[in-house]
């Protein structure tokens, strides 16, 4: 069975999706397209705009959802998933993909996804690290001990916990965590993404969602805040909601999905960090991308 993983924020780079758009009229279109639905050139700032532009999550997030869905586009009659998943925002291009959603109810989504979060993190001062090297129960005990708000936001891999918070607590739970382990590092976000910080903004994302038409996808999705499959709208919806505060459980949802007969996986979208915590999960199974 074929499973196609999609990622999430943190993947953008500079330049991304120049060399779709200037070779292939179809991308042209629905760069044109993203354009026109989000109000500003998404298209200038993927090509021309800086780092530090593309780490702004208004612009990060329908960066990585469109080049995504241009490349799965590419495919054509090609893609043909038996299952999929996405990595925090990516769980909306599978989405996508699938045919649960349709390009312009999901940009738009994304827009109101990643303007509630941008507007939580202009106020609070929060961010991410990454924690190579410690069992997850370390990880835990040290987040709990911590004065302030901070806690783990995605289990990606074996002994690879992302935690997330405010900026404070996050260096004190890095301070403690960092003679242990092999390496502990800041990641280049601009929040506290799966995190109690995303609290004010569930009501308002659970309203843009419920706003959204879904239809029944052509595969299952094993979604982050389960790590199993399912085809159901209502499911797949609340799921979404809850993402914003869950941690992501990404080792997990790849084991679920080997044990369920996966054998190959292909990464869609820029970068190549699913196709690393594939190998890491689990070396027997083959890992490909298309970015």
């Amino acid at each position: 069975m074929h499973a196609y993983l999609f990622p999430g924020q943190g993947n953008q780079f500079p330049g991304m999706g120049k060399d779709l758009f200037e070779n292939s009229g179809m991308a042209r279109n629905y760069f044109k397209k993203a354009n026109d639905i989000l109000g500003f050139s998404i298209s200038e700032i993927m090509f021309n705009g800086s780092a530090d532009d593309l780490k702004k999550t208004i612009y990060a997030q329908p960066a990585i959802f469109l080049h995504s869905y241009i490349l799965v586009k590419t495919l054509g009659n090609n893609f043909k998933p038996d299952m999929v998943a996405g990595h925090s925002l990516g769980e909306i291009s599978a989405l996508t993909a699938i045919e649960s959603l349709d390009f312009e109810s999901a940009l738009k989504l994304i827009s109101i996804r990643a303007s509630l979060m941008q507007k939580v993190f202009e106020t609070e001062e929060t961010g991410m690290a990454v924690v190579i090297g410690l069992y997850d129960i370390i990880v835990q005990d040290v987040c709990s001990k911590v004065d302030g708000i901070v806690a783990p936001a995605n289990y990606n891999a074996p002994k690879q916990v992302v935690i997330s918070g405010e900026k404070k607590a996050l260096k004190e739970a890095c301070d403690a965590l960092r003679p242990g382990a092999i390496d502990v590092l800041n990641l280049p976000v601009s929040g506290a993404f799966h995190s109690p910080y995303m609290k004010p903004i569930i009501d308002d994302y659970r309203t843009a969602v419920e706003l959204t038409t879904f239809k029944i996808p052509k595969c299952p999705i094993y979604q982050n805040v389960t790590a199993r499959p399912t085809t159901n709208i209502t499911t797949i919806k609340k799921n979404l909601v809850n993402q914003l505060t869950y941690p992501v459980l990404w080792r997990q949802t790849i084991r679920h999905m080997i044990a369920d007969g996966a054998k190959e996986f292909t990464e869609i979208g820029p970068g190549n960090f699913l196709r690393g915590l594939v190998h890491q999960i689990n070396k027997n199974v083959t890992v490909k991308g298309i970015s």
